[in-house]
């Protein structure tokens, strides 16, 4: 693992001590947040504000998604993805540590926060994913399906600009579908049928969950299984803009707020072969194309047919998220 990892360039090497000195021996005062992974705690390296994420010694796949999260996130370079500072495994524990995210996640403001967020900025922060997602699935050197899209791995700078993080479920993919059957994963509410159904992730797998997250952003509710029906139902009945954030009253760009919705619902469309790629959606929400003319009523998910009966149907109340 010590080769595998300094091959790579950017983030370091820390010991285990340095990481207990710079987080006060893991202070529950500068917790950040605590998810099945572990903890992650604020701290000061070289008076650079970190974040420490603690790989909990009682996770089965912890190391595996600790390899995962360093190997990959460790060679990606965007300005909407978290930086990866450094890392650490000694005494039993693995470490990663990521730069400070001042705002937090995107959840803890659209479902917890009393400073909500701005309509210019909650549609700032879905142009920000979107484009955090085109690079993963097109412009770097090969695919990476990220396998956890959810509004509480979107993590937002000083300014408010949206960094993609947490990229312990995700994996490269090499063929042109960047297909690959990889044992289920993720968070239910944002997860495609298809993947639930068999297991297979894929760029249009994490199409679905970017919807799901955008569907969010606009109607200022937690995902549920019923979000997607619900703003498809009023999409249906021409009154998509009833399903708008009412904390916000009409202090929105009607146009974009359309938009958004309209592009949440075409990326979570349960048939997987009439979703967008991350490019045409977001195309969109730059205004380089027209909205799409979606059908009134929600069609009937497609599932993906399993490839041979070691991938068998998983229902989704044998499902637990994180």
């Amino acid at each position: 693992m010590d080769h595998e990892f300094e091959q790579g360039i950017g983030p370091k090497r820390f010991s285990y001590q340095q990481l207990v000195q710079a987080t006060n021996n893991f202070a529950e005062e500068g917790k950040l947040g605590q998810g099945g992974f572990g903890g992650v705690y604020r701290g000061y390296l070289s008076n650079l504000s970190v974040a420490v994420k603690r790989v909990s010694k009682g996770s089965k796949q912890g190391r595996k998604e600790y390899m995962s999260e360093v190997k990959i996130i460790s060679k990606l370079r965007h300005k909407n993805l978290v930086q990866l500072v450094g890392w650490c495994h000694e005494k039993g524990e693995f470490l990663l540590i990521y730069e400070f995210m001042p705002n937090g996640s995107l959840d803890s403001h659209l479902f917890k926060s009393e400073n909500m967020l701005s309509w210019t900025v909650r549609y700032k922060i879905a142009i920000g994913l979107a484009s955090a997602l085109l690079y993963l699935h097109e412009e770097w050197e090969q695919c990476v399906v990220h396998r956890d899209i959810k509004s509480s791995n979107v993590t937002l700078d000083s300014n408010f600009n949206t960094k993609l993080g947490d990229f312990g479920l995700a994996r490269l993919m090499d063929n042109e579908l960047c297909l690959n059957t990889t044992g289920l994963a993720g968070t239910i509410g944002y997860m495609a049928p298809e993947y639930i159904s068999s297991g297979k992730a894929s760029k249009g797998s994490d199409v679905f969950s970017f919807g799901v997250v955008a569907l969010e952003i606009a109607c200022g509710r937690r995902s549920q299984i019923s979000l997607v029906g619900w703003a498809r139902e009023a999409y249906g009945n021409g009154r998509v803009l009833d399903v708008a954030d009412g904390r916000l009253g009409m202090d929105f760009n009607v146009e974009q707020m359309e938009c958004l919705l309209t592009v949440g619902l075409w990326c979570a469309h349960p048939d997987f072969n009439l979703r967008p790629s991350i490019r045409q959606a977001l195309q969109v929400l730059n205004f380089e194309a027209a909205l799409p003319n979606l059908p009134a009523r929600m069609p009937v998910p497609m599932y993906d047919v399993p490839a041979s009966s070691t991938e068998p149907l998983l229902s989704t109340s044998l499902l637990t998220g994180r």
